[in-house]
């Protein structure tokens, strides 16, 4: 009996062609490639060159008051960074007012997605009008809170506490509010800018909810509360999360309402606001550089945290 020692046939179809190890296939994803190029490289020069020229400044002897003493510092910068008390400070100013505010702004976001996860007449109405303190420049937000609320002779807060006086005949205090809780009056103006864009993720995770499960739950005697400890918050836990990643990011980068209610004044100097003292006031351009990379650092810390929930909540979202 003969043995047939003949090589198999070679594929030269269009699968043969598109395979990935082949120069076919390796044209065919440039092609795919090709047109995000453009925005690529957008991209590198609009974030990643400043960057660069950030990170290369903070490793220099730089301040334009004593310009004849500039050279290399290496770490020396950085070590000024964690060793300043002022710096020090506004970290631990950065970090209690980041945590503050994204913990009431969840809660908060919470209460009001589980308000409008319900039916009642206006609720796209109602849904607008919170919605609509995210969509205020921060600016124009704090000084929304800064001269129409916290200001003691014209500030709503105060005629408010008039009226109510008035109203039932005793003296109402007329509080200093920026003087007396400096802190606080910035952590109230970011908490009702940032409410609404809890609320929005949390009401997203509330209407993606399997509903089936609900309604069973429900005919099975489950109360209200049942239902949502055992099966809506541990379906929320990642949009929490996700959240959470996300305001932190952001506040902890935020400059506005530092700057605009308190001008950093109080002890409300937070880290950005300490590198723009750093940079425009002692114009020492290598330190507030320095200051500016671990601002940066600690920001893509938290975002491959966001990345990572945001990336286990597609993937489960995606095997129902």
């Amino acid at each position: 009996m003969a043995i047939d020692t003949a090589p198999p046939p070679t594929r030269t179809g269009p699968r043969a062609q598109g395979r990935p190890g082949s120069g076919a296939g390796r044209a065919a994803r440039w092609v795919r490639r090709a047109p995000l190029l453009p925005a690529l490289i957008f991209t590198i020069v609009v974030t990643q060159l400043p960057f660069l020229a950030t990170l290369v400044i903070s490793t220099l002897r730089w301040n334009s008051l004593d310009p004849d003493n500039r050279g290399f510092a290496g770490v020396d910068n950085y070590v000024a960074v964690f060793s300043d008390p002022a710096l020090r400070d506004s970290v631990v100013t950065t970090v209690v007012l980041t945590a503050v505010v994204v913990i009431v702004s969840l809660v908060l976001g919470l209460g009001l997605a589980l308000l409008l996860d319900q039916k009642f007449r206006g609720r796209g109405a109602v849904r607008t009008m919170l919605i609509a303190p995210f969509l205020v420049v921060p600016v124009a937000a704090a000084l929304l809170w800064k001269h129409a609320l916290y200001n003691p002779d014209y500030g709503l807060l105060n005629g408010a506490l008039n009226w109510l006086g008035n109203l039932f005949g005793f003296q109402a205090p007329q509080p200093e509010w920026i003087s007396d809780m400096p802190l606080t009056a910035v952590i109230i103006s970011l908490v009702w800018q940032w409410t609404p864009f809890m609320m929005l993720i949390l009401l997203a995770g509330l209407q993606s909810r399997p509903m089936d499960v609900v309604e069973a739950a429900s005919i099975d005697g489950a109360g209200a509360f049942q239902v949502f400890r055992y099966l809506t918050f541990p379906h929320l836990r990642q949009y929490l999360e996700l959240g959470g990643l996300l305001g932190s990011i952001y506040v902890v980068q935020n400059f506005d309402a530092v700057f605009t209610i308190t001008s950093g004044g109080l002890g409300t100097a937070n880290l950005p606001y300490q590198i723009y003292q750093t940079f425009y006031q002692a114009h020492d351009y290598g330190q507030a550089s320095a200051a500016g990379v671990v601002v940066v650092v600690g920001s893509i810390v938290i975002a491959t945290f966001a990345l990572r929930t945001v990336s286990s909540l597609f993937k489960n979202e995606g095997a129902r």
